[in-house]
C-alpha cells in the first residue's frame, strides 16, 4: 500500500492484540539496552537527546510508579540521563535570539529541575533568558521560539502555585512574552513561510498562548483560529504552509495530527467556534486515521505513534494491531518495495 492511500487495510485477525503495558515496557527495554545514557550525545532539549529521554522517564514515572527497567525505576533511569544531560553541559552553546524554544538544552533542563525539585533560582535563571526569547531575531513557533519558551514556563509554573512571588516572576516573563507573540504582525512567520501546524505554525502559537492565560489571551487570537480552520482541506487534513501546497504530510509538525490534538486542547476557550471546531475535529481524526495511522511506522514527530493521541477511542484495537512488531515488519518491507519516499517535513 502507498504511504498516502487513502484506503484503510483490512485488519489482520491472525494477530493476537499486543498488551500495551507490555509493549511499553519492552520498548523502554529496549531504549535503555540500545541508547544508553552515556552513548546519547547532548543537544536537542525535549525534541532529541538526554534531556528529551529523561523528560520521558519522568512523565511516565508519574503514571508508572511501581515500573522497573531492567532493575531501575523509571525515576533512576530519568535521573540517569539527565545526569548526561548535565555532565555535558559545557558543550552546549546556550540559548540565543531564534534558537531558545523547546530544543535548547539548557532551557530544557532548567525548566526540568525547576519543576522536579522547586529551585527557586532556577526558575529566576529561566526567566532572564526572556531577553534571548524577546530579542526581535526570535521568531514565535514552537521548536525554536516563543511558544516553546511558553511551554517550558507552564511546565514550571505548576510547581510554584504555593509561592506568589515566584509565581509572580513566572506570570510577569509569559506576559512579556505573550505581548511580544501578539505585536507581531500576522501572519506569523518562520525562515520566512507562513506555516500552520502545531511545531513552526501559527496552531502551535496560538495554542501556548491560549494555555497560558486562556481569561486574558483566548479573545485576542480568536480571529487568527477562525481563519485556520478555512485552512482545512476536504480530506480533513491541513496544509503545511500558505499559500497552501500539495496536500501530503500528516505529522505532527504538518498536519492534521497536531492540528487536532491542538483544537482539542483549546477548544473549550472558543464557543463562539464550537460548531466549527468539532467538525474541524472529526474531519482532521477521519484523516488521520487513514493516512497518519494505517501507513506510517512508529516516529513521534513524523510517525504514527503521536497520530496515536487524536482518533477516537473506538479506533484504539486497530491502532495496537497495527502498531505491534508483527504487523509493522511486513509492512515495512512492503512499503519500502512498493512506494516513493515518504516526504519529510521541511525542518
Amino acid at each position: 500500500m502507498h504511504p498516502h492511500s487513502h484506503h484503510s487495510p483490512t485488519l489482520n485477525t491472525d494477530h493476537t492484540l499486543p498488551d500495551p503495558y507490555k509493549q511499553l515496557k519492552a520498548s523502554l527495554t529496549r531504549l535503555v539496552n540500545e541508547h544508553p545514557p552515556a552513548s546519547i550525545r547532548p543537544s536537542g532539549g525535549l525534541y532529541k537527546g538526554p534531556v528529551s529521554v529523561a523528560y520521558t522517564f519522568l512523565i511516565l514515572q508519574q503514571m508508572y510508579n511501581d515500573l522497573e527497567i531492567e532493575g531501575q525505576l523509571l525515576g533512576t533511569w530519568s535521573a540517569a540521563y539527565l545526569k548526561q544531560a548535565q555532565d555535558t553541559i559545557g558543550d552546549y552553546p546556550g540559548p540565543k535570539p531564534g534558537k531558545c524554544g523547546i530544543t535548547d538544552d539548557i532551557l530544557a533542563l532548567l525548566a526540568i529541575g525547576a519543576a522536579t525539585s522547586k529551585d527557586v533560582d532556577m526558575v529566576s535563571n529561566l526567566c532572564d533568558y526572556s531577553a534571548e526569547v524577546l530579542d526581535m531575531d526570535t521568531d514565535n513557533e514552537f521548536l525554536y521560539g516563543r511558544a516553546g519558551y511558553l511551554y517550558l514556563l507552564r511546565l514550571v509554573k505548576a510547581s510554584f502555585i504555593d509561592d506568589p512571588k515566584t509565581l509572580q516572576l513566572i506570570t510577569d516573563t509569559q506576559d512579556d512574552v505573550v505581548d511580544a507573540i501578539l505585536d507581531t504582525p500576522r501572519p506569523w512567520k518562520w525562515h520566512g513561510k507562513t506555516y500552520v501546524g502545531a511545531i513552526h505554525g501559527a496552531i502551535g502559537i496560538i495554542t501556548q498562548v491560549v494555555l497560558t492565560d486562556a481569561k486574558k489571551y483566548a479573545s485576542k487570537v480568536e480571529a487568527d483560529l477562525a481563519v485556520l480552520l478555512t485552512y482545512q482541506y476536504e480530506t480533513g487534513n491541513w496544509p503545511s504552509s500558505i499559500p497552501p501546497e500539495k496536500d501530503r504530510l500528516v505529522q505532527v509538525c504538518h498536519g492534521a495530527p497536531g492540528v487536532v490534538n491542538s483544537l482539542v486542547s483549546i477548544k473549550k476557550y472558543f464557543p463562539n467556534l464550537e460548531e466549527k471546531l468539532n467538525r474541524a475535529i472529526l474531519k482532521g481524526r477521519e484523516c488521520v486515521k487513514e493516512r497518519g495511522l494505517l501507513t506510517k511506522e512508529p516516529s513521534l514527530c513524523h510517525g504514527m505513534s503521536f497520530a496515536y493521541y487524536v482518533p477516537v477511542l473506538r479506533y484504539t484495537k486497530l491502532i495496537l494491531q497495527q502498531a505491534s512488531p508483527a504487523m509493522l515488519l511486513p509492512s515495512r518491507t512492503k512499503i519500502s518495495n512498493t512506494s516513493s519516499p515518504t516526504p519529510q517535513a521541511t525542518k
